[in-house]
């Protein structure tokens, strides 16, 4: 395994320098997961500095896609594949790996072999009980349903029947009754040389592992509509879905355990939605666990010609805030706040609401006067207040050479 110096470098972005070396500053009760590559890394998550201090990382059998622990906190579930992004199918390493989280220092072990799989994993959750584990395909869009053994190892697949699973599947998430499934699939922008393929929701009902009675949301036919992920509020029958190719949050309400296909209120999330410089993108979206707020993400990292050197083209690298109204739902976008780093493609929040650590998976080059200079991939970490706004901490520079990262999630121990 590389050493840590091979492909961290942590550089503090504020005038406060973090914790990094071992054995300081430790913050016991959260742990950070990143990834650059196939390397995941472990971190404790300091609340009271707003700071991440590294500690440990293992090594999957290819570049982490996406992770998700059990119910106990005690196991850890992690997709990998050697695909490319994007809708070409390239490698053939392709798994799930289950983790025992140590409960006090927040560390993972491997619990038997990873698993493989038939094609990238773009995605993965629990169900509520924790008894299988749900596996969202891109390419060709796909869901899959595997048990959880006895020891906590990724098990057999579990026989589903016929289904439409959309085009190009994005995120699947158990609704909180734990009755249905929800599978975002986002489909694809239009080019000068292809037709756009239309987004959509599959919505099924969920029993054991089984998924049945499945029906589509799809405003206009999915046309004008690339969903991307959603989240659900933790006491209201409500939902709230980042539309990736049209820079909206909509939030539809739920009736017995699952979502309505009305599309309640639909918002931008760019502060300056005239003024598209480059491709916007929609990302990652959560709502806090208070419930007054939804957060989401916006990307942007096209590039154009200067002195022979590609360099960033401008638009906004941000995260939106919206204030819940407790009667209807409706989100009211109330701070825009840039991450200091080119294109956040995930997020999260710690579970007691008081920080939140964006993730940026590649340096990018940009213009400064005459010159240029790199901003890093890496991670910038923001304090929540009460009022649901979000302050800058600090930013940590990453290393991550010719690998990216992609994936970022707390656990609380």
């Amino acid at each position: 395994m590389a050493s840590r110096r091979t492909f961290l470098s942590f550089l503090a972005g504020t005038a406060v320098a973090p914790h990094l070396a071992f054995g300081q500053g430790r913050s016991p009760g959260l742990a950070l997961y990143a990834n650059v590559g196939p390397v995941l890394t472990h971190y404790d998550a300091d609340l009271v500095n707003a700071e991440l201090i590294q500690r440990d990382s293992v090594r999957l059998p290819a570049a982490v896609q996406y992770a998700w622990p059990h119910r106990d906190r005690r196991h850890f579930y992690v997709a990998s594949s050697d695909n490319v992004p994007g809708n070409v199918q390239t490698g053939a390493e392709h798994h799930v790996t289950a983790f025992r989280i140590d409960p006090i220092t927040g560390a993972l072990s491997q619990l038997g072999d990873s698993m493989r799989l038939p094609a990238r994993p773009i995605h993965l959750t629990l169900d509520n009980e924790s008894q299988h584990i749900l596996v969202a395909f891109n390419n060709p869009s796909s869901l899959r349903v595997y048990r959880v053994n006895k020891d906590f190892t990724p098990g057999a697949e579990v026989p589903q029947g016929a289904m439409d699973t959309g085009i190009y599947a994005h995120q699947v998430r158990v609704t909180p009754d734990g009755g249905h499934v929800v599978l975002v699939t986002r489909g694809n922008e239009g080019t000068s040389q292809t037709p756009e393929d239309p987004g959509a929701l599959m919505v099924f009902d969920y029993k054991a592992g089984v998924l049945s009675n499945q029906y589509k949301i799809a405003p206009n036919g999915g046309r004008g509509y690339g969903p991307r992920h959603l989240d659900f509020h933790p006491t209201e029958p409500w939902m709230y879905v980042s539309i990736e190719t049209q820079n909206q949050m909509h939030m539809h309400r739920m009736q017995g355990g699952k979502p309505l296909p009305e599309v309640v209120f639909n918002t931008t999330t760019l502060l300056e939605p005239s003024n598209i410089r480059s491709r916007q993108a929609a990302s990652t979206v959560h709502v806090h666990p208070n419930g007054r707020f939804v957060y989401g993400a916006n990307r942007s990292q096209d590039v154009v010609d200067f002195n022979g050197k590609k360099v960033y083209k401008g638009g906004e690298n941000s995260i939106v805030v919206y204030s819940i109204n407790q009667r209807t739902g409706q989100p009211s976008a109330i701070q825009h706040i840039e991450t200091q780093k080119i294109h956040p493609r995930t997020f999260h929040i710690d579970p007691s609401g008081r920080m939140l650590v964006a993730q940026h998976n590649q340096p990018v080059d940009v213009r400064d006067g005459d010159k240029v200079r790199t901003v890093s991939a890496g991670l910038s970490v923001f304090r929540m207040s009460a009022d649901g706004k979000l302050a800058l901490a600090r930013t940590y520079d990453v290393d991550v050479r010719d690998k990216s990262m992609w994936w970022m999630g707390m656990v609380p121990l």
